[in-house]
């Protein structure tokens, strides 16, 4: 039974009410019977209100018993469970009782992240470690088989965290608002959001076509805008209920959002223009406690934008010229390799680590961060 999209205004603020100690997680379910729940709450009437009469009907029930509540019915909406972690929450509201398992630790725990174009690549390398540090992850993306694949296998391994596929199109608003509706009710809000979705198609003036430009731009640039402004509603409605607490917008951009990038045009002004949005999105949501950064990867070279026999771009800058001389795709490989002080490409985990810097700290905002191995140094 689909729940009513109403409850995008609502839940992430009842997790951040009943987040007094910790950031927990919370569902919604619309199939579980309402006799399980601890309290009940009105949802008539605009969500301020509803959260207001939520307030109080938490503050009477831990008045009463010495502790917050954990399943709480949402009169015509469904019934939510909250508490530290995924499982709990499912153990909650399917009535098992939990058990001993392992608690997920590490630098991602209590955190719920998502990630556009999470199934493979640069995402799916940050789904992995933000997932084997503790946190819950969605995979939103495109490719459908791929991410339920990687939703499953990760499950697997999981503790007491979870990982969640979301079918998205970055370029559609529309799906990309249902992507924040779904990740609402698995888990009550999100704590980030990695905006890493992107396509490449190089060539010059004479090979670009306007629908192949049209399209790099709906989804390297618009998407992350489409990606912001449903995201930021849920940020900024947890920050509002919880003193102290940041939340976090993140770009994956590209060295070429530092440095133009011959015969690859459209994709280094749509990442160009991302740094300007995350410029300008920075100054607007600072001060609700939403930090907005981009991080500029250099080459990844192992990932299939690169390494794809058919697609990748070793294959597209031979077929286009881009390197002088270079008659294979190792020559192509190697010609980049040379114009990185380090010698070679990034790597996932120099990213990851720039990633987490971003979302630890709580005084930078608005920033590009280089993670190029000094192949683009700041100026």
């Amino acid at each position: 039974m689909a729940i009513d999209k109403k409850i995008v205004s609502i839940l992430p603020a009842l997790r951040m009410i009943l987040s007094e100690d910790k950031v927990k997680v919370a569902k919604i379910s619309a199939d579980t019977d309402s006799s399980i729940a601890h309290i009940e709450a009105a949802t008539d009437g605009e969500a301020p209100l509803v959260i207001e009469g939520l307030k109080k009907e938490v503050a009477q029930y831990k008045s009463k018993n010495g502790k917050l509540p954990q399943i709480i019915y949402l009169k015509g909406l469904g019934v939510v469970a909250v508490a530290e972690s995924a499982y709990e929450v499912d153990c909650l509201l399917s009535e098992k009782s939990v058990d001993n398992k392992k608690v997920s630790i590490g630098r991602a725990s209590g955190k719920t992240v998502i990630i556009t174009g999470g199934a493979q690549g640069f995402g799916g390398g940050l789904v992995e470690h933000i997932f084997n540090d503790g946190g819950n992850v969605v995979i939103a993306d495109l490719n459908e088989e791929k991410g339920q694949e990687y939703a499953a296998k990760l499950n697997k391994h999981a503790k007491t965290n979870k990982a969640s596929f979301i079918k998205v199109d970055v370029s559609n608003p529309d799906s990309v608002q249902e992507l924040i509706y779904k990740t609402v009710c698995e888990f009550g809000g999100f704590d980030v959001i990695i905006s890493n979705a992107g396509i490449l198609r190089a060539g010059g003036l004479d090979e670009m076509t306007p629908e192949a430009f049209e399209l790099m731009t709906k989804v390297n640039y618009t998407g992350y805008f489409y990606c912001a402004k449903y995201a930021s509603g849920v940020l900024k409605l947890q920050t509002a209920h919880k003193p102290g607490y940041f939340a976090d917008i993140i770009q994956i951009n590209s060295k070429s959002g530092l440095k133009g990038s011959n015969r690859n045009f459209a994709y280094a002004g749509g990442k160009f223009g991302g740094l300007g949005l995350t410029q300008s999105f920075a100054m607007e949501l600072m001060p609700s406690r939403v930090k907005v950064n981009s991080v500029c990867p250099g080459n990844f070279f192992d990932g299939p934008l690169w390494s794809d026999p058919e697609k990748g771009l070793f294959v597209q800058y031979l077929n286009a010229g881009k390197v002088k001389g270079a008659k294979s795709i190792d020559d192509v490989k190697a010609f980049y390799e040379a114009q990185v002080p380090a010698g070679r490409g990034c790597t996932v985990i120099d990213v990851m680590r720039a990633v987490y810097y971003i979302i630890e700290q709580e005084y930078e905002t608005g920033q590009a961060v280089p993670v190029t191995g000094g192949q683009e140094m700041l100026n």
